[in-house]
């Protein structure tokens, strides 16, 4: 599995994400994609991926695993804080 296999979801637009798992699967012929997600946009990355698997990849693309974890890191004031991770693994079928 390599690492252009995963799409990070953040703040771009809804479909460009989808677009992106699509074309994954699509153009480069990837066997399996990764999305990712950390915090408030974990809820995206659960929609980004039934969109793309139910929506424009139906009957070709299933859900293979999901991972979920939490990460420590320092905030701006210096403060320990854990924020929620999520990985979605879906796979041709």
């Amino acid at each position: 599995m390599t690492a252009d296999n995963s799409i990070f979801i953040g703040n771009k637009p809804f479909m460009n994400y989808v677009t992106s798992v699509v074309m994954q699967f699509t153009t480069k012929n990837a066997p399996e994609v990764i999305i990712k997600a950390r915090g408030k946009f974990i809820s995206r990355a659960v929609d980004v991926a039934e969109v793309a698997a139910k929506r424009f990849l139906e009957g070709q693309v299933g859900m293979k695993d999901i991972k979920i974890d939490s990460e420590e890191f320092e905030n701006k004031e210096g403060k320990q804080v854990r924020v929620s991770t999520i990985e979605i693994l879906l796979e041709k079928k």
